[in-house]
């Protein structure tokens, strides 16, 4: 017998529908559950065409305004760690709801729902036409990715004025997102007995070059729409060894650009073979293995522009990778905007401020709602 479908009282306040939502699990590949209890609310409040692709849920107003906004956000967390269920809990004078995704992004999924409960019934007037896109297998690789799925059979379901993704931000926009590319360096060597070293070529000796090239980088810091983006190469993985008498024959390093949206992926993969130039005249390999353009900010489109003012808070970069930069490939102006702790995201003791929750959803309401749209 299958377990019963979670409800969702979307009524509710955004605390307890993000505790709701927390407590339910969905650890990426197993959203159902959750898509399933989202698509029944959504259908429930009589004022959105709503549509299942898979394990995303898309439902959007279809009023004739000027403008549409697309709002965002993953369903999935990462594996639980031993920290469910939800749990509210006050450090320093500070009300705190810990549980697995409250940060990333289960708030960002309640405040969602909230709007969606406000302007998605008969009657209701947003100033803009709305958006909601609720999507699975965001946590793991990219071609598992539910946006990039909805992107491939309903692309018309993604385009809008601008974008709004709900990840953590600690309740600050975070204006489009840094490209991030890695490959492998092959450092080649030659097999020898460890007791007639001279006869070898030691491959992790000979990586000493391109560790050295990595610790004297200096990294670009760009300013974009007044935003500063600052970019990183880094080895984030080394392999090399045969056995404890072997003089290895081979060592791999993997290294991580991540980098400023003015560079397009060619780009920057060109300017990392230009980094090691002297290492692959050498004889060293480089392969690419993975690969996600970034996104500007946009900030400037005047969506935009008016979601930065509804919000009055200036914006920062988004240092790191998120779905923005899918929406930016349509051409859509995208920024990131939640009311979780992007710091906390993935931790053992992930939590969200209780504060932070319902000045997020007022926010967005003041936005959607304002007379000058």
């Amino acid at each position: 017998m299958s377990d019963p479908l979670p409800e969702l009282d979307l009524t509710a306040d955004v605390l307890t529908l993000t505790r709701r939502l927390v407590d339910v699990p969905s650890v990426s590949g197993d959203e159902r559950s959750l898509a399933d209890a989202v698509e029944t609310a959504l259908r429930g409040l009589g004022g959105l065409e709503v549509e299942r692709v898979g394990d995303a849920v898309l439902a959007r107003t279809n009023l004739d305004r000027d403008t549409r906004i697309v709002l965002a956000g993953h369903l999935d967390t990462v594996p639980v760690a031993g920290n469910l269920p939800s749990r509210l809990d006050s450090v320093d004078g500070q009300e705190r709801l810990y549980g697995c995704g409250t940060s990333d992004m289960k708030a960002g999924d309640a405040v969602m729902l909230r709007l969606a409960a406000r302007f998605g019934v008969p009657g209701a007037e947003p100033a803009r036409d709305l958006t909601f896109v609720f999507y699975d297998n965001e946590e793991v690789e990219a071609v598992r990715n539910g946006l990039g799925r909805v992107a491939r059979e309903r692309r018309g379901w993604l385009y809008g004025d601008l974008a709004v993704l709900l990840e953590p931000t600690d309740g600050v926009i975070e204006g489009g997102c840094q490209g991030t590319l890695r490959v492998v360096l092959t450092v080649p060597g030659r097999r020898a007995h460890s007791a007639r070293s001279w006869l070898g070529v030691n491959a992790v000796h000979g990586a000493a070059g391109v560790l050295a090239t990595l610790a004297g980088y200096a990294a670009r810091e760009v300013e974009i729409d007044g935003l500063t983006y600052r970019e990183g190469l880094n080895a984030v993985r080394i392999e090399g060894g045969v056995a404890g008498n072997v003089v290895p024959d081979e060592c791999r390093i993997t290294v991580n650009f991540r980098f400023a949206p003015d560079r397009d992926e060619d780009q920057a993969l060109a300017h990392v073979r230009e980094v090691f130039a002297d290492a692959l005249a050498a004889g060293v390999t480089l392969e690419l293995t993975d690969s996600s353009g970034g996104a500007l900010p946009g900030l400037s489109e005047p969506a935009a522009a008016d979601f930065v003012a509804a919000v009055g808070q200036p914006p920062r970069a988004k240092l790191g990778w998120t779905d923005v930069a899918r929406f930016a490939a349509f051409g859509i102006p995208a920024l990131n905007y939640g009311p979780g702790d992007p710091n906390l995201a993935h931790t053992v003791d992930e939590h969200v401020r209780t504060d932070r929750l319902q000045p997020a959803e007022d926010a967005l309401i003041a936005y959607l709602s304002g007379s000058d749209a």
